[in-house]
């Protein structure tokens, strides 16, 4: 089994220009690991979405499964993912007049 992560227009310099990245598992993992696989084959993607701490930057918005990770789970990177899930990874928009 796996989980799609999806990647943004502005992180796929990172990823080998790739929108989506493929991580392989056998049983549910949590965010974290998740994103520690996705760091083999992308690190500069998951340099941008953790701070150094292993946290959600605070510019960044995680979605799995379509839940979002900050409003919606309490868990933050020890959010469970199941395989077959997708994972979303989109920086805030801010802006306007």
């Amino acid at each position: 089994m796996q989980v799609t992560v999806n990647v943004p227009a502005s992180l796929r310099q990172y990823a080998r220009g790739q929108r989506q990245l493929v991580v392989e598992c056998a049983d549910a993992l949590t965010l974290g690991e998740v994103l520690e696989r996705l760091r083999v084959v992308a690190p500069g993607v998951v340099e941008r979405a953790l701070d150094e701490q292993g946290r959600i930057r605070p510019h960044v918005n995680v979605f799995v499964d379509g839940q979002s990770i900050r409003a919606g789970s309490p868990l933050g990177v020890q959010t469970p993912v199941a395989p077959g899930v997708e994972v979303w990874i989109l920086p805030a928009v801010s802006g306007g007049s």
